[in-house]
């Protein structure tokens, strides 16, 4: 009889929670495209382009931690408000660091027609989130929210040392932070 067949219901919602969890991890282990570094607030020309922009030379790196070349126009950045601020594009090797500025996001808007406001990464708190959008799934890979002391002139945070799951510190160097809050 069918009674005999069914799962008891603790048993039925363990299964289905472990499913559920193997796919997330699933999903999360095939993005290796991370988020390494944010400066939200330069106080020099950090793009080196020989001016200094609030907008243009504000920044965030990310990073390759598989074995494989990762193709990066399936990225895209958004801040805190989920607009589109940049989109990837070539290939970011194994280990490779790729720095994107203010500026880099000034010339993807504009090439697509989009608003112009760079990064607009807010000096009082924001979030950045990277995302994997491959096909009609699109996915956030992770996503980071500091506050107003880690937004100080010239202060960047990131993980230490550059991988997946690191803590993220502050690194203050040319802008020392003298309270107590954290990171």
């Amino acid at each position: 009889p069918r009674g005999d067949a069914r799962m008891p219901r603790g048993v039925r919602t363990f299964t289905i929670i472990l499913f559920v969890l193997g796919l997330a991890r699933a999903g999360s282990a095939a993005c290796d495209v991370r988020l390494n570094e944010i400066c939200p607030a330069p106080a020099k020309d950090w793009d080196g382009s020989g001016l200094f922009s609030a907008r243009d030379d504000e920044w965030i790196e990310i990073v390759n931690t598989s074995l494989v070349p990762e193709d990066l126009s399936q990225y895209y950045v958004t801040d805190s408000d989920s607009s589109i601020r940049w989109a990837g594009t070539g290939v970011l090797n194994p280990g490779e660091h790729r720095v994107v500025f203010g500026g880099d996001a000034v010339n993807w808007q504009r090439d697509h027609g989009r608003s112009i406001a760079g990064l607009s990464l807010a000096n009082a708190g924001d979030a950045v989130r990277l995302w994997h959008a491959v096909g009609a799934d699109t996915m956030l890979v992770e996503s980071y929210t500091y506050t107003p002391h880690e937004a100080g002139p010239d202060r960047s945070i990131g993980r230490l040392p550059d991988t997946t799951g690191a803590t993220w510190s502050l690194f203050d160097a040319l802008s020392p932070y003298t309270g107590t809050l954290d990171p």
